[in-house]
């Protein structure tokens, strides 16, 4: 079974094809599979984002359609009234570099003494067929006062993010490991074992 992965982000490829190792299902980039551009991100929701994103390539698939997945995650900070959010790409600005984004977020931040956190993510998965299926995941954290590392590319929270349960961020972590307590891991592995449910 091949599927498409609507995403040009290489950490976020890296992440999702390591998770789907060993399986029957085949990952596809948007350029593996021939197609061009990038959906407008203007949902007001996660599921909206993602779903955008998904449709985009999946109505640029020739006959025979494939499966279509994509994802949006937001990063939700109490001490900010929940933002990012749904912007957490692009709160800095729509033009904002991954370290611009970095550093715009420690400066809302400062002298801030809640420092929690919470990564939510949500899947859009589109059959060839065109039936909608949703998947998601959350973890939460903390921000830290100053990154730890450089981040990772189109990750802007990788280096100052710590997962509970741990000492590390994001950015300090195999992707191995990373895909085991990260909110992407958690909603993927569901779409993996969706996939193989209904592939046997």
């Amino acid at each position: 079974m091949n599927i498409i992965l609507a995403t040009r982000n290489p950490s976020k490829t890296e992440q999702i094809k390591n998770l789907f190792r060993g399986s029957s299902v085949s990952i596809l980039t948007p350029t593996e599979a021939g197609i061009e551009g990038e959906a407008i991100e203007d949902g007001a929701t996660l599921q909206e984002n993602a779903l955008n994103k998904a449709l985009f390539v999946w109505e640029q698939v020739s006959s025979p359609k494939l499966w279509v997945a994509a994802d949006d995650t937001g990063l939700f900070m109490p001490a900010l009234n929940n933002e990012p959010g749904v912007r957490s790409a692009r709160w800095a600005g729509d033009t904002a570099t991954t370290e611009e984004i970095m550093l715009y977020t420690l400066n809302r931040l400062k002298d801030m003494t809640d420092r929690s956190a919470t990564f939510e993510t949500l899947v859009a998965l589109i059959s060839p067929e065109g039936m909608y299926h949703f998947f998601s995941g959350k973890v939460h954290g903390k921000i830290l006062e100053a990154p730890r590392t450089k981040p990772q590319p189109k990750m802007p929270y990788s280096p100052i993010f710590v997962p509970d349960g741990t000492d590390q961020v994001w950015a300090e972590m195999s992707v191995g490991f990373e895909n085991t307590i990260s909110h992407r891991g958690i909603a993927f592995r569901q779409v993996r074992a969706f996939l193989e449910s209904i592939s046997k």
